[in-house]
């Protein structure tokens, strides 16, 4: 595979939900950053991505692999679903939210995924104004959120 189609496997992994699937294809040293506050490793986007699975079952992540330049590769994603299940923020301070029925539909945002060999090693999401988890919460929620 190259690194391309990689990151194209390891997002239609996300997107299935098959956690485990995606896990095979991060370096041990991953680390997703800009969507967070502190730069996350491999366990901590396992844990962060399967809340979201439960908390949207129906969620979709509209990935787009757009062009590589070396081992980055270039993606947008725009996220959205409806919150029908508990959405887990306990590491976050936060709590859990119970399920509202409220359907969110985010800004598209620009990432890039670095590839060394056949391993995902970094997963750098650029901030956008009207995306990410303060932008899902005040959609579900309906007033601004407080991170």
């Amino acid at each position: 595979m190259n690194k391309r189609e990689t990151v194209q496997a390891f997002v239609d992994s996300i997107q299935q939900g098959e956690f485990e699937n995606a896990k095979s294809m991060l370096a041990d040293d991953f680390q997703f950053s800009n969507a967070v506050s502190e730069p996350i490793n491999t366990e901590a986007w396992l844990g962060m991505s399967a809340n979201l699975k439960t908390a949207f079952p129906d969620l979709d992540y509209h990935f787009k692999v757009i062009g590589t330049e070396g081992d980055v590769v270039k993606t947008t994603m725009q996220l959205s679903g409806t919150h029908s299940g508990s959405f887990d923020l306990t590491q976050m301070n936060m709590g859990v939210i119970a399920a509202t029925n409220n359907a969110f539909s985010i800004k598209r945002e620009k990432t890039k995924l670095t590839v060394k060999g056949t391993k995902i090693t970094a997963w750098v999401v650029e901030p956008t104004q009207g995306a990410g988890l303060e932008a899902i919460l005040e959609q579900l929620r309906g007033k601004p959120a407080i991170l």
